[in-house]
Order: structure tokens, then sequence, then C-alpha cells
């Protein structure tokens, strides 16, 4: 098993190990809209929710909105309870409550909505460290994120080989920047995505990645 190579593990959230109803982020966007006076396709509202496009902030100018008017709002209108009460864990990733090494989180979800959802699921007890991006630390592909992760679990002394593991090609440039390998999850399909994601491991689940035998 894949998992058991490893000395210690690194994931992504969002999209990763759980994801939302869609009813929440189409109503976020519809607010936003409201606001920003533009409206948001669900096509739009996707590629920006999930990260479909790659950099989102490269995307929203390109369809002539100005990232720094559309954060603050966005951000502004999430309600983290209603967020969490609507987040489902995929079945697939159960298995990190298993992983016998040690397991951080590194995600670009804010505290305060990755406390709520992490407290719903009843999942918080999964990692040992828990970092969330921000303009000081980092965003991903920046490998600062999973260094300062790998800081947290001692990284140095429990060994060398690392994984990562995230749905996003940011979790993937993120992982490599750091000297670990990548996994790439696809939750959304390729042809969905409209690009290919590459890793060193590329599953549609997890499961896939867990039942893959051991080298010989």
């Amino acid at each position: 098993m894949v998992a058991r190579e490893y000395d210690y593990w690194l994931l992504d959230l969002d999209g990763t190990l759980i994801d939302v109803d869609w009813s929440y982020p189409r109503s976020v966007f519809d607010r936003v809209g409201t606001r920003l006076g533009r409206e948001f396709t669900d096509r739009e509202a996707e590629i920006i929710w999930h990260g479909l496009g790659g950099g989102r902030d490269a995307q929203l100018r390109e369809w002539g909105i100005d990232p720094g008017d559309f954060w603050p709002v966005f951000h502004e209108i999430e309600d983290p309870q209603r967020r969490a009460e609507e987040t489902f864990l995929y079945e697939d990733a159960e298995f990190v409550a298993d992983l016998d090494c040690p397991v951080g989180l590194v995600t670009h979800c804010q505290p305060f909505l990755t406390n709520p959802v992490l407290d719903h699921l009843d999942i918080r007890d999964w990692f040992d460290t828990i970092v969330c991006c921000n303009e000081d630390l980092g965003w991903k592909p920046d490998p600062a994120p999973v260094e300062h992760a790998l800081t947290d679990l001692g990284a140095g002394a429990i060994g060398h080989e690392g994984v990562f593991a995230g749905d996003g090609a940011s979790d993937v440039g993120a992982a490599w920047n750091a000297g670990l390998d990548a996994v790439h999850v696809e939750r959304h399909g390729h042809a969905h995505r409209q690009q290919c994601v590459l890793g060193d491991y590329r599953v549609n689940s997890f499961d896939e990645l867990l039942a893959t035998p051991d080298a010989d």
C-alpha cells in the first residue's frame, strides 16, 4: 500500500478530503455578484470555487475583475457555520484517520472557515499540524506553507520520504517545490477541468492509491 511507503503525509483540505453541497457556493457567488454588479455563471463560480483554471487571481483578472475587490467581498459573505453544515467528507478520504505516521494539513482555507469544518466533521484529531496559507506565509505552489508544516511535524527527525496530496496544480507544485512526492486526486475529471494536472501519482480516488501493491 503506497500510504505506508512514506514517513509523513501532508494533505490539502477543500476538494481533496472534503467538498460542499453546490447550493452553498452558488448562493455565495449570487451575493458576491450583487455586491460587485457582475453576475457569475455556474461555470465561472465553479472555476473559482474549485480552482479549475489554475491560479484564481489570474482567472479573475482575465474576466476583468480585480482580485483586490473580489476577495474581501467573498470572505465577508461567507458563512462559516452554514458552510460547515453543508460540507461532506469524501469516503475515500477516511484512510487518513488510519495513517500510522505524522500527518499535516496545508490549506488555502482561512482559519475562520477551516476550524468549523474540522469540528463539524470531527476530523481535527487526524492532523498533527494544521497550516492555513496567508499573505505572510505564502500561497501554494510556494513551498513555504508546506515547509512550515514539515517543521511543525519535525520531518527532519522522522525520515526523508514525504508526500503531499491535493486536488489542484498548486498542490502538486507546492509538493515538488518542497522536495516531496505529489499525489493529484482528480475530483472533476480532466475534460471538465480542461487541463491535465501531473503528479507522481494521479488518481480519481484515494482508493486507487491505497490498492497499489508495495514494490517487491
